[in-house]
Protein backbone atom coordinates (compact mmCIF):
# COMPACT_ATOMS: atom_id res chain seq x y z
CA UNK A 1 0.00 0.00 0.00
CA UNK A 2 1.49 3.31 -0.79
CA UNK A 3 -0.23 7.02 0.14
CA UNK A 4 0.93 10.49 -0.26
CA UNK A 5 1.21 12.04 3.08
CA UNK A 6 1.04 10.44 6.57
CA UNK A 7 0.37 13.64 9.01
CA UNK A 8 1.36 12.96 12.06
CA UNK A 9 -0.54 14.79 14.73
CA UNK A 10 -4.11 16.23 14.67
CA UNK A 11 -4.57 19.37 16.19
CA UNK A 12 -5.30 22.68 14.39
CA UNK A 13 -2.14 22.27 12.33
CA UNK A 14 -2.38 18.58 11.52
CA UNK A 15 -6.43 18.97 11.25
CA UNK A 16 -5.82 21.67 8.16
CA UNK A 17 -3.02 20.27 6.16
CA UNK A 18 -4.95 17.20 5.79
CA UNK A 19 -8.23 18.50 4.98
CA UNK A 20 -5.93 21.04 2.80
CA UNK A 21 -4.01 18.16 0.56
CA UNK A 22 -7.22 16.32 0.58
CA UNK A 23 -8.98 18.14 -0.97
CA UNK A 24 -5.92 18.88 -3.79
CA UNK A 25 -6.81 15.25 -4.84
CA UNK A 26 -3.65 13.43 -2.25
CA UNK A 27 -4.00 10.46 -0.57
CA UNK A 28 -3.30 11.62 3.23
CA UNK A 29 -3.58 9.35 6.31
CA UNK A 30 -4.26 10.84 9.50
CA UNK A 31 -2.60 9.97 12.57
CA UNK A 32 -3.30 10.91 16.56
CA UNK A 33 -2.50 9.41 19.74
CA UNK A 34 -5.19 10.62 21.98
CA UNK A 35 -3.10 10.32 25.07
CA UNK A 36 -0.63 12.79 24.37
CA UNK A 37 -2.11 16.17 25.25
CA UNK A 38 -2.97 18.79 22.71
CA UNK A 39 -3.15 22.76 23.02
CA UNK A 40 -6.49 22.68 20.69
CA UNK A 41 -8.70 21.07 23.56
CA UNK A 42 -8.17 23.74 25.23
CA UNK A 43 -7.67 26.81 22.94
CA UNK A 44 -10.30 29.62 22.14
CA UNK A 45 -9.61 29.65 18.96
CA UNK A 46 -10.25 33.59 18.66
CA UNK A 47 -9.24 34.96 14.68
CA UNK A 48 -8.39 38.54 15.37
CA UNK A 49 -6.35 40.88 12.84
CA UNK A 50 -5.45 43.56 15.10
CA UNK A 51 -3.39 42.59 18.80
CA UNK A 52 -2.22 44.10 21.95
CA UNK A 53 -2.73 47.68 23.15
CA UNK A 54 -1.20 48.99 19.98
CA UNK A 55 -3.46 47.29 17.68
CA UNK A 56 -0.76 45.84 15.88
CA UNK A 57 -1.81 44.35 12.52
CA UNK A 58 -1.31 40.34 13.09
CA UNK A 59 1.66 39.19 10.63
CA UNK A 60 0.31 38.84 7.15
CA UNK A 61 -3.43 40.16 7.81
CA UNK A 62 -4.66 41.28 4.41
CA UNK A 63 -4.02 37.59 3.27
CA UNK A 64 -4.67 35.99 6.15
CA UNK A 65 -7.92 36.97 7.28
CA UNK A 66 -10.28 36.80 3.92
CA UNK A 67 -8.60 33.16 3.35
CA UNK A 68 -9.41 31.55 6.73
CA UNK A 69 -12.88 32.87 6.02
CA UNK A 70 -13.52 31.25 3.06
CA UNK A 71 -11.66 28.46 4.14
CA UNK A 72 -13.68 27.31 7.68
CA UNK A 73 -17.27 28.01 5.48
CA UNK A 74 -16.10 25.96 2.60
CA UNK A 75 -15.59 23.08 5.38
CA UNK A 76 -18.55 24.07 6.50
CA UNK A 77 -20.86 23.76 3.76
CA UNK A 78 -19.05 20.64 2.20
CA UNK A 79 -19.93 18.42 5.67
CA UNK A 80 -23.18 21.08 6.39
CA UNK A 81 -21.78 21.89 9.28
CA UNK A 82 -21.05 24.94 11.66
CA UNK A 83 -17.95 25.49 13.67
CA UNK A 84 -16.87 29.21 12.44
CA UNK A 85 -18.74 31.86 14.53
CA UNK A 86 -17.45 35.07 12.66
CA UNK A 87 -17.55 38.15 15.10
CA UNK A 88 -16.81 41.32 15.96
CA UNK A 89 -14.64 42.00 18.24
CA UNK A 90 -15.69 45.07 21.03
CA UNK A 91 -12.78 46.81 22.93
CA UNK A 92 -13.97 49.21 25.24
CA UNK A 93 -11.89 52.64 26.11
CA UNK A 94 -9.90 52.07 29.10
CA UNK A 95 -10.27 56.09 29.65
CA UNK A 96 -10.33 59.63 27.60
CA UNK A 97 -6.74 59.44 26.74
CA UNK A 98 -6.78 55.58 25.21
CA UNK A 99 -9.84 56.77 23.14
CA UNK A 100 -7.98 59.34 21.30
CA UNK A 101 -4.86 56.99 21.05
CA UNK A 102 -7.12 54.33 19.57
CA UNK A 103 -9.35 56.65 17.09
CA UNK A 104 -5.78 58.16 16.05
CA UNK A 105 -4.75 54.82 15.20
CA UNK A 106 -7.17 53.50 13.47
CA UNK A 107 -7.40 56.08 10.84
CA UNK A 108 -4.59 54.84 9.94
CA UNK A 109 -5.66 53.19 6.67
CA UNK A 110 -4.01 49.85 7.28
CA UNK A 111 -5.83 49.46 10.49
CA UNK A 112 -9.41 51.53 9.35
CA UNK A 113 -9.85 48.23 7.07
CA UNK A 114 -10.26 46.23 10.11
CA UNK A 115 -11.92 48.81 12.90
CA UNK A 116 -14.12 51.34 13.15
CA UNK A 117 -15.57 53.35 16.54
CA UNK A 118 -18.43 51.37 18.01
CA UNK A 119 -21.91 52.66 17.52
CA UNK A 120 -23.14 50.28 19.74
CA UNK A 121 -21.50 51.30 23.40
CA UNK A 122 -25.37 51.15 24.88
CA UNK A 123 -25.94 47.99 23.89
CA UNK A 124 -23.32 46.69 26.25
CA UNK A 125 -23.66 49.29 28.82
CA UNK A 126 -25.58 47.17 31.12
CA UNK A 127 -23.39 44.44 30.88
CA UNK A 128 -19.55 45.79 29.96
CA UNK A 129 -17.80 48.81 32.01
CA UNK A 130 -17.46 51.36 29.22
CA UNK A 131 -18.17 54.95 29.83
CA UNK A 132 -16.38 56.08 27.41
CA UNK A 133 -17.55 53.97 24.42
CA UNK A 134 -15.40 51.59 22.63
CA UNK A 135 -14.39 50.22 19.44
CA UNK A 136 -15.70 47.03 17.33
CA UNK A 137 -13.18 45.02 15.19
CA UNK A 138 -14.35 42.95 12.15
CA UNK A 139 -13.17 40.17 10.21
CA UNK A 140 -12.64 38.91 13.83
CA UNK A 141 -14.02 35.46 15.05
CA UNK A 142 -13.77 32.41 16.95
CA UNK A 143 -13.22 28.31 15.50
CA UNK A 144 -15.35 25.72 18.03
CA UNK A 145 -11.75 23.59 18.24
CA UNK A 146 -13.20 21.06 19.43
CA UNK A 147 -15.84 20.57 17.06
CA UNK A 148 -13.77 21.16 14.62
CA UNK A 149 -10.80 18.51 15.13
CA UNK A 150 -14.04 16.04 15.68
CA UNK A 151 -15.46 16.69 12.44
CA UNK A 152 -11.92 16.41 10.71
CA UNK A 153 -11.30 13.37 12.60
CA UNK A 154 -14.79 11.82 11.25
CA UNK A 155 -14.03 12.78 7.81
CA UNK A 156 -10.81 10.83 7.34
CA UNK A 157 -12.47 8.04 9.91
CA UNK A 158 -15.05 7.43 6.79
CA UNK A 159 -12.56 6.96 4.42
CA UNK A 160 -10.31 4.46 6.44
CA UNK A 161 -7.81 7.15 6.33
CA UNK A 162 -7.31 7.64 10.13
CA UNK A 163 -5.11 5.66 12.42
CA UNK A 164 -5.47 6.51 16.18
CA UNK A 165 -2.01 6.04 17.83
CA UNK A 166 0.96 7.46 18.76
CA UNK A 167 3.56 7.34 15.34
CA UNK A 168 7.65 7.85 16.77
CA UNK A 169 10.32 8.90 14.55
CA UNK A 170 11.90 5.84 15.77
CA UNK A 171 8.74 3.91 14.42
CA UNK A 172 9.80 5.14 10.45
CA UNK A 173 12.39 4.02 7.68
CA UNK A 174 13.49 6.58 6.17
CA UNK A 175 14.73 6.58 2.57
CA UNK A 176 15.83 9.43 0.32
CA UNK A 177 12.35 9.74 -1.36
CA UNK A 178 9.97 8.32 0.44
CA UNK A 179 9.08 6.32 4.25
CA UNK A 180 8.28 3.34 5.19
CA UNK A 181 5.79 2.79 8.46
CA UNK A 182 4.07 0.13 9.43
CA UNK A 183 4.27 -1.59 6.35
CA UNK A 184 2.66 1.10 4.33
CA UNK A 185 4.86 3.07 1.65
CA UNK A 186 4.25 6.85 2.55
CA UNK A 187 5.77 9.66 0.31
CA UNK A 188 5.98 12.16 2.90
CA UNK A 189 5.77 11.75 6.34
CA UNK A 190 4.82 15.64 8.30
CA UNK A 191 5.16 16.07 11.49
CA UNK A 192 2.40 18.46 13.45
CA UNK A 193 2.64 17.44 16.75
CA UNK A 194 2.81 20.35 18.56
CA UNK A 195 4.74 21.04 21.57
CA UNK A 196 6.07 17.57 21.50
CA UNK A 197 7.63 18.42 18.19
CA UNK A 198 10.87 20.00 20.65
CA UNK A 199 10.78 16.02 21.80
CA UNK A 200 10.94 15.10 17.76
CA UNK A 201 14.73 14.12 17.09
CA UNK A 202 14.15 15.06 13.94
CA UNK A 203 13.12 18.41 14.33
CA UNK A 204 14.29 19.28 17.95
CA UNK A 205 17.08 21.74 17.15
CA UNK A 206 14.11 24.19 15.76
CA UNK A 207 13.79 26.97 18.41
CA UNK A 208 10.42 26.78 20.35
CA UNK A 209 9.04 29.00 22.66
CA UNK A 210 5.95 26.79 24.25
CA UNK A 211 4.08 29.20 26.15
CA UNK A 212 1.30 28.02 28.81
CA UNK A 213 -2.05 29.27 29.04
CA UNK A 214 -5.14 29.29 30.89
CA UNK A 215 -8.87 29.93 30.30
CA UNK A 216 -11.76 30.05 32.42
CA UNK A 217 -15.65 28.66 31.66
CA UNK A 218 -18.40 30.65 33.39
CA UNK A 219 -21.78 30.72 33.51
CA UNK A 220 -23.74 34.23 33.43
CA UNK A 221 -27.50 34.69 33.61
CA UNK A 222 -28.46 36.34 30.68
CA UNK A 223 -26.19 37.41 29.10
CA UNK A 224 -27.16 38.60 25.61
CA UNK A 225 -24.12 40.17 24.35
CA UNK A 226 -23.06 38.04 20.48
CA UNK A 227 -19.91 40.45 20.37
CA UNK A 228 -16.38 38.87 21.77
CA UNK A 229 -15.25 41.85 24.28
CA UNK A 230 -11.81 42.49 25.07
CA UNK A 231 -9.56 44.78 26.87
CA UNK A 232 -7.06 42.95 28.91
CA UNK A 233 -8.83 40.03 29.13
CA UNK A 234 -11.26 38.29 26.47
CA UNK A 235 -15.25 37.47 27.23
CA UNK A 236 -15.95 35.05 24.40
CA UNK A 237 -19.40 34.03 24.20
CA UNK A 238 -19.95 30.11 23.18
CA UNK A 239 -23.06 30.24 23.79
CA UNK A 240 -26.24 31.87 25.49
CA UNK A 241 -25.15 32.03 29.33
CA UNK A 242 -22.17 30.75 29.06
CA UNK A 243 -18.49 32.21 28.28
CA UNK A 244 -14.86 31.53 28.19
CA UNK A 245 -12.53 34.24 30.00
CA UNK A 246 -8.58 34.15 28.81
CA UNK A 247 -6.09 34.08 29.01
CA UNK A 248 -2.77 33.91 30.55
CA UNK A 249 0.49 33.48 29.05
CA UNK A 250 3.63 31.76 31.28
CA UNK A 251 6.81 30.98 29.67
CA UNK A 252 7.52 28.56 33.16
CA UNK A 253 6.40 26.16 34.85
CA UNK A 254 5.14 24.56 31.36
CA UNK A 255 2.86 21.88 32.40
CA UNK A 256 -1.21 21.27 32.04
CA UNK A 257 -2.36 21.48 35.01
CA UNK A 258 -4.20 24.87 36.26
CA UNK A 259 -3.72 26.83 38.99
CA UNK A 260 -5.35 28.91 41.64
CA UNK A 261 -3.08 31.94 40.40
CA UNK A 262 -3.64 31.29 36.63
CA UNK A 263 -7.98 31.86 38.15
CA UNK A 264 -6.95 34.64 40.53
CA UNK A 265 -4.88 36.37 37.50
CA UNK A 266 -8.37 36.25 35.07
CA UNK A 267 -11.00 36.62 37.89
CA UNK A 268 -9.15 39.92 38.25
CA UNK A 269 -8.82 41.16 34.85
CA UNK A 270 -12.46 40.13 34.05
CA UNK A 271 -13.45 42.00 37.35
CA UNK A 272 -13.42 45.91 36.31
CA UNK A 273 -14.64 45.00 32.34
CA UNK A 274 -17.87 42.70 33.23
CA UNK A 275 -20.67 44.69 35.65
CA UNK A 276 -22.48 41.46 36.23
CA UNK A 277 -22.35 38.22 38.50
CA UNK A 278 -20.65 35.11 36.86
CA UNK A 279 -19.91 31.65 38.39
CA UNK A 280 -16.47 29.37 36.88
CA UNK A 281 -17.79 26.28 36.00
CA UNK A 282 -14.17 25.03 34.54
CA UNK A 283 -10.65 25.79 33.87
CA UNK A 284 -8.30 24.45 31.57
CA UNK A 285 -4.49 24.65 30.95
CA UNK A 286 -2.52 24.13 27.44
CA UNK A 287 0.82 24.50 26.16
CA UNK A 288 0.98 26.56 23.24
CA UNK A 289 3.21 25.42 20.51
CA UNK A 290 4.89 29.01 19.97
CA UNK A 291 8.60 29.79 18.32
CA UNK A 292 11.53 32.45 19.52
CA UNK A 293 10.80 34.55 16.12
CA UNK A 294 6.67 34.35 16.68
CA UNK A 295 6.49 32.53 12.96
CA UNK A 296 5.79 29.13 12.29
CA UNK A 297 8.09 26.21 11.10
CA UNK A 298 7.05 25.09 7.80
CA UNK A 299 9.27 22.88 5.40
CA UNK A 300 11.28 19.57 4.48
CA UNK A 301 14.16 18.54 6.85
CA UNK A 302 17.44 19.52 5.47
CA UNK A 303 18.71 15.85 5.37
CA UNK A 304 15.41 13.84 4.94
CA UNK A 305 13.47 15.19 2.06
CA UNK A 306 10.83 13.03 2.96
CA UNK A 307 10.26 14.37 6.14
CA UNK A 308 8.79 17.84 7.23
CA UNK A 309 7.65 19.78 9.79
CA UNK A 310 4.21 22.34 9.91
CA UNK A 311 4.20 23.84 13.42
CA UNK A 312 4.99 26.30 15.70
CA UNK A 313 1.60 28.30 15.30
CA UNK A 314 1.69 29.68 18.53
CA UNK A 315 -1.29 31.63 19.98
CA UNK A 316 -2.64 32.05 16.01
CA UNK A 317 -2.64 28.84 15.27
CA UNK A 318 -6.63 28.70 13.37
CA UNK A 319 -5.55 32.27 11.53
CA UNK A 320 -2.28 31.24 10.68
CA UNK A 321 -3.00 27.45 9.45
CA UNK A 322 -5.43 27.67 6.48
CA UNK A 323 -3.18 30.20 4.59
CA UNK A 324 0.10 28.49 5.10
CA UNK A 325 -0.98 25.17 4.85
CA UNK A 326 -2.20 26.17 0.99
CA UNK A 327 1.45 27.32 0.62
CA UNK A 328 2.84 23.85 2.05
CA UNK A 329 0.88 22.49 -0.48
CA UNK A 330 1.40 24.58 -3.31
CA UNK A 331 4.98 23.98 -1.96
CA UNK A 332 4.69 19.80 -2.32
CA UNK A 333 2.75 19.50 -5.30
CA UNK A 334 3.25 22.28 -7.39
CA UNK A 335 7.03 23.19 -6.84
CA UNK A 336 6.28 26.49 -5.61
CA UNK A 337 8.67 28.92 -3.00
CA UNK A 338 7.51 28.75 0.59
CA UNK A 339 6.83 31.24 2.71
CA UNK A 340 10.55 32.43 3.54
CA UNK A 341 9.34 34.31 7.29
CA UNK A 342 7.53 30.82 8.00
CA UNK A 343 10.50 28.43 6.08
CA UNK A 344 12.72 26.37 8.23
CA UNK A 345 15.46 27.05 6.12
CA UNK A 346 15.73 29.96 8.27
CA UNK A 347 16.94 28.01 11.06
CA UNK A 348 19.54 25.41 9.39
CA UNK A 349 22.41 26.83 11.13
CA UNK A 350 21.18 25.50 14.04
CA UNK A 351 21.05 22.66 12.89
CA UNK A 352 23.32 19.86 13.26
CA UNK A 353 23.43 16.65 11.90
CA UNK A 354 23.51 13.49 14.38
Amino acid sequence: MTVDFLIVGQGVAGSVLAWTLDQRGCSVLLADDPALPSASGVAAGIVNPLTGRKLVRTWKADELFPFLHQYYTGIEDELGVRFFHPKTIYRPFRSEAEKADYLALINDPTAHAYAEESTDNQVYGEYINNPYGGLDVHQAGWVDLTEFVRLIKGYFVRKNQYYEGRVGVNDLIIKEDSVKWNGISINKVIFCDGVQARENSLFGYLPYNPVKGQILTAVIENYPITAIVNQGVFILPVRPGLVRIGATYSWHDLDWQTTDDGRSFLESKVKPVLRVPYQIVAQQAGIRPSTKDRRPFVGMHPEHPAVGVFGGMGTKGVSLAPYLAEDFARHLLDGEELEPEANISRCVSLYSHG
